[in-house]
């Protein structure tokens, strides 16, 4: 079985072997353990009946359909997003375009769906537009409609920035080929692009299936009624509302096997796809082009920044007044910082975990080549998209139950789960800068003995310093938005941002919780804003030979 991602191998390689496969045993360890704890709970439990039952059998059906659905809806906007950007690589507006499909990677999904209900909800301005120009056009949000719309939301930026990386890699003389030979429309595509996002397609469309399979918040939120249960909506309830954990096992079982199937078959035929959102993506090569394909690119970029746009200006247009105004809900700002500092404690700690577990598979995966067990690294960092967080954190809070004492205990296994959470994203961002690191470097290290602290100091940090930071930003951020897992470990009495907007919601105060979801959207931005500004290698060389090299004297005719 081929592993995923590979470089040169070196001469020393134990010192980089064993703790990737120590990690990676250890999460496996976790994802055994934390589902074993439940089956534990079983009884007499008839699985034949189940799986027979209509229950059961619409329940796979509807997620299944939802996730397809959402996994081709996601990649036809995606593919002509990417194909302009790519294309079009110079225009006002493409660093802020791209800087605002990454905030949608990551921003909370409660918070993002309150921006799209006051979008495309009853009293939405879209659906204001909509109703005076198509009255009676039956437009509902809640239920598949508003599925589907919610999964585009956050599922089209991450495939189109996939997709643009992918493009980005074309090699420059292919580009002069085509542009010498006049090339555009589909037959660009068919020569040059298509074969450049081909091998990028089924591990994306993995990542997409596997995200719109085992959403949570999304279908709870808009889901509208029993008609649009999921499978891990179905877990969430025998555990929460009925108390069977063998049924939440067996259904978690089947997704493992669901979603298992999907990523052994990518990993089968070589999943080659790497996500690195800050690095600049274009060629500078003139192509053959009508006038009209910049128009519909022009209108096809506007109407999908409107559409990420549109809920984040809700969510700001709804959330300030509540934020400015101090006067009138002062009880408001304590609680606010107290939840931010905690969701920091836990968040901070998570992104870090997830950066090192990343680095630490990626090298074990390259330092075992294609022996065996090189398989434990390269496929254990991606069990956390499988294994729905909310079955692991009910496993592991019913085998370690007795001896939680209090509630820090409870953050340090929040802090765990969401880090685990966030490893396959790490994984994608930090794959690509590993895996092209120089060979000549490589081996010029190994012939001058340059091993452990010197090495990585020397020829790894430079290298991977932006990468890790975009890696830690995701962590982080991912984390600061995570509700399911919190809420079984953390403490009504002392909330973190995610808790604490719920509690508001679920009390009605509207205009608080609205400022609170605005709160974390700044406090999201803040994070990006600081770890983007990070240089990397080549950034910093060129700082370099400039403030080492004055300006020459203008000449003068």
């Amino acid at each position: 079985m081929p592993i995923p991602y590979q470089t040169a191998p070196l001469s020393h390689p134990r010192w980089q072997l064993w703790p990737g496969l120590l990690f990676g045993a250890g999460l496996l360890l976790l994802v055994v353990l934390g589902m074993g704890s439940l089956l534990r709970q079983a009884g007499g439990l008839d699985i034949g009946a189940i799986l027979s039952g209509s229950y059961f059998q619409s329940v796979v059906r509807f997620t299944l359909w939802q996730a397809v659905l959402s996994v081709a809806l996601s990649l036809a906007i995606a593919l002509p997003v990417a194909a302009a950007l790519a294309r079009y690589a110079r225009f006002p507006g493409r660093s802020a375009i791209l800087r605002l499909m990454e905030l949608s990677l990551v921003l909370p999904t409660i918070v993002a769906v309150s921006g799209l209900i006051g979008v495309f909800g009853r009293q939405g301005w879209a659906t204001g537009l909509l109703n005076a120009w198509l009255p009676g056009n039956g437009w509902n949000l809640y239920g598949l409609n508003g599925i589907l719309l919610a999964h585009v939301f956050f599922n089209a930026p991450l495939a189109a920035r996939v997709l643009l990386q992918a493009m980005d890699a074309i090699p420059a003389p292919r580009m002069r080929a085509a542009s010498q030979l006049g090339l555009g429309g589909l037959w660009l595509w068919r020569s040059v692009h298509w074969p450049a996002v081909k091998p990028v397609l089924p591990g994306l469309a993995a990542l997409v299936f596997t995200l719109c399979f085992t959403s949570f918040a999304i279908i709870m939120t808009l889901g509208g009624g029993p008609r649009t249960t999921t499978l891990e909506v179905a877990i969430y309830q025998a555990l929460r509302f009925e108390f069977d954990f063998a049924r939440a096992a067996l259904f978690a079982i089947i997704q493992l096997v669901i979603c298992g199937s999907l990523w052994w078959l990518v990993f089968r035929n070589r999943l080659d796809a790497a996500m690195l959102p800050n690095r600049r993506l274009s060629y500078p090569i003139p192509l053959f082009a009508r006038p009209w394909h910049g128009i519909l690119a022009s209108l096809l970029l506007s109407v999908f920044t409107a559409f990420l746009v549109a809920p984040l200006l809700a969510i700001v247009v709804r959330g300030l007044p509540a934020l400015l105004p101090m006067a009138e809900t002062p009880s408001m700002y304590p609680q606010l910082l107290a939840a931010t500092i905690r969701s920091l404690l836990i968040a901070i700690p998570a992104g870090l975990g997830a950066v090192i577990v990343a680095l630490l598979s990626i090298a074990a995966a390259n330092c075992a080549g294609r022996r065996w067990f090189a398989i434990v690294p390269a496929v254990t960092g991606y069990l956390p998209l499988i294994v729905p967080p909310l079955v692991l954190g009910t496993g592991l809070f019913i085998l370690l139950k007795p001896g939680l004492g209090n509630t820090a205990q409870g953050w340090v296994l929040v802090a765990l789960i969401n880090g685990l959470m966030a490893v396959p994203f790490a994984l994608q961002i930090l794959r690509g800068p590993m895996a092209s690191l120089n060979a000549s470097s490589l081996k010029q290290a190994d012939q001058l003995g340059i091993l452990g602290w010197h090495r990585w100091r020397w020829l790894y940090w430079p290298h991977l310093r932006r990468p890790i930071a975009l890696a830690l930003a995701y962590g982080v951020a991912l984390s600061l938005g995570d509700f399911g897992v919190i809420a079984l470990f953390g403490s009504p009495g002392q909330p973190t941002l995610p808790v604490l907007l719920y509690q508001q919601l679920g009390s009605y105060r509207v205009a608080e919780a609205a400022g609170t979801g605005l709160w974390l959207l700044v406090v999201l931005v803040f994070i990006f804003a600081t770890l983007s500004r990070v240089p990397d290698a080549r950034a910093r060389a060129r700082g370099k030979v400039h403030a080492r090299q004055p300006l020459p004297e203008p000449e003068y005719a």
